[in-house]
């Protein structure tokens, strides 16, 4: 017989400042979604500076820019620890780094996504030719396939990942809006709790099941938000004389 009791499941938190209540804790390890400013969730950083947490590994391709995205969380010095592929636009991170107040760990860009995903996949490592022969493979095993060497590299996982979407359900169904999508569907797999932010949110059966980028299995907590979306360089063209 049917569970006439079923209750649908909710997920959704009314503020970003309780959806991140008993996950921060000093010395974790969060991932942040996020390709440059975009797609950042940027509300979540927000709330993590204001918790007041130190001590963080941060896992995200951009460290965001002075005083906006991570960038804020390197102006209070909550980061110990920088997992990343790119980091040029942040002349705070740049300062602390060559003052050796900050841990840094590059990554080639395509690598830190496979660690990421190989990671929210239960896969501790992988072997890749990219790094080979350079600082990148410095300490690490090194093997032979065919006729080229390959690096060992491990998957990545977090106590936490903040993610931003363009709508989701009550059930944490997510729906990434064109280059947004970046390293939020990935990273929401890898983090042990994780916490998406969204423009929307939509009634639950609204979505088409087919156009669902993350399903609501990786989402814990799900939180609506406004957004800046600011621009991390704008770049316009001259106007064009006939």
């Amino acid at each position: 017989m049917p569970d006439t009791d079923f209750k649908p499941i909710s997920k959704v938190w009314p503020d970003v400042r309780t959806a991140l209540e008993g996950l921060t804790f000093d010395g974790m390890t969060v991932m942040s979604g996020g390709f440059g400013l975009c797609g950042i969730p940027e509300n979540l950083i927000a709330a993590l500076r204001d918790s007041g947490v130190t001590g963080l590994t941060v896992i995200s391709n951009n460290a965001g820019v002075d005083g906006f995205g991570l960038g804020q969380l390197l102006t209070t010095r909550q980061i110990k620890k920088m997992i990343s592929s790119y980091v040029g636009e942040n002349k705070e991170f740049e300062r602390q780094f060559l003052a050796g107040e900050l841990e840094l760990e590059f990554n080639p860009q395509g690598t830190l996504a496979e660690r990421i995903r190989a990671g929210g996949a239960g896969i501790p490592g992988f072997y890749t030719a990219t790094g080979v022969g350079t600082v990148v493979a410095e300490g690490k095993d090194i093997k032979r396939f065919g006729d080229r060497d390959y690096v060992l590299e491990t998957g990545l996982v977090a106590d936490l990942s903040i993610v931003k979407a363009w709508k989701g359900d009550a059930r944490g169904n997510l729906i990434f809006r064109k280059t947004a999508r970046n390293f939020n569907p990935m990273m929401a797999t890898a983090g042990k709790v994780c916490v998406a932010e969204v423009e929307e949110i939509v009634p639950v059966g609204s979505l088409d099941p087919d156009h669902i980028h993350t399903p609501g299995i990786y989402i814990d907590r799900i939180v609506q938000g406004t957004f800046e979306k600011r621009i991390e360089q704008r770049t316009v063209r001259q106007k064009e004389t006939i």
